[in-house]
């Protein structure tokens, strides 16, 4: 595979992962709205147990969302400097091989920190996402039985 077929692989992957995360973002901003508004004329209850619930998971959702973006973030300035320090242009290690190589020493393990932290993030995120969705129907349910009642 030649050099441009993988940076447009990369490229592709990059932004697909992009949508996702800020998929489910805008999912959990929206399952918080839509709950809102549809409780706003009842009164609280111990049958609204699950509806508080999904709102937690939907609102950590969000963070671990927000939180995965950062660490993502890091993670590409992290490489951006490793680029400049194994060029030899960074003004902090410049053409020393031992700052070089300490420093890519250093990033490298900044970037497999970054690396686990995105991945936990983002699986959080889904999970959470999914558990709010759950608590939610748990919810709706226990609404339709009470009033078929």
């Amino acid at each position: 595979m030649n050099n441009e077929n993988y940076k447009e692989i990369f490229r592709l992957l990059n932004s697909s992962q992009d949508k996702y995360v800020y998929f489910i973002l805008a999912s959990s901003v929206t399952a918080i709205g839509f709950t809102i508004t549809q409780t706003k004329t009842l009164s609280l209850s111990l049958t609204q147990m699950p509806l508080g619930l999904s709102l937690i998971c939907w609102a950590l959702s969000f963070w671990f969302g927000c939180r995965n973006r950062e660490y993502y973030n890091s993670t590409l300035y992290a490489n951006s400097e490793l680029i400049k320090v194994q060029a030899g242009q960074h003004p902090m290690a410049g053409n020393d091989p031992r700052l070089i190589q300490a420093a890519t020493e250093g990033i490298m393990e900044a970037l497999q920190s970054n690396s686990d932290k995105i991945s936990l993030y983002g699986r959080l995120q889904m999970r959470l996402f999914l558990a709010g969705a759950i608590f939610y129907i748990i919810w709706h349910v226990i609404e339709m039985y009470l009033r078929s009642r």
